[in-house]
């Protein structure tokens, strides 16, 4: 079972992506990126298996912004217990609500701050393990 980003990173450049890139900036809306395939992906781990996966609407449309600007395809791709599914945001738009979230992902500021999200079902990813 992949647990952190780096390891689902691995696996990717291992088995889908073998020029995966890294951003530069850890802090970056979008995590890495393929040359080959055109693709921008926004990477997340989750410990618990949804079959609705939590997209930030900031997120999703700084992928959608940058996919159109660098001719690249916005994915999304998250790894649960139960696999890993990649979703392809060019065909996907979710409703959006806005809901209290932790201000950050696995660090130390557990502080609650309004998001707007939306979810994205499993049922329209493609699942690559």
């Amino acid at each position: 079972m992949i647990k952190t980003e780096n390891e689902l990173f691995d696996f990717l450049k291992l088995n889908i992506y073998g020029d995966l890139k890294s951003t530069k900036y850890q802090m970056s809306k979008w995590d890495c990126y393929s040359k080959n395939a055109k693709h921008i992906i926004e990477l997340k781990c989750r410990k618990e298996h949804y079959d609705n996966l939590l997209i930030e609407k900031i997120k999703y449309d700084y992928l959608i912004e940058k996919g159109f600007k660098y001719k690249s395809v916005p994915m999304y791709i998250n790894s649960t217990p139960k696999g890993v599914y990649r979703f392809n945001l060019d065909f996907i738009k979710p409703s959006w609500t806005r809901r209290q979230q932790p201000k950050t992902t696995d660090f130390e500021n557990n502080l609650k701050v309004e998001k707007v999200v939306g979810f994205l079902n499993i049922n329209d990813s493609e699942k690559l393990n």
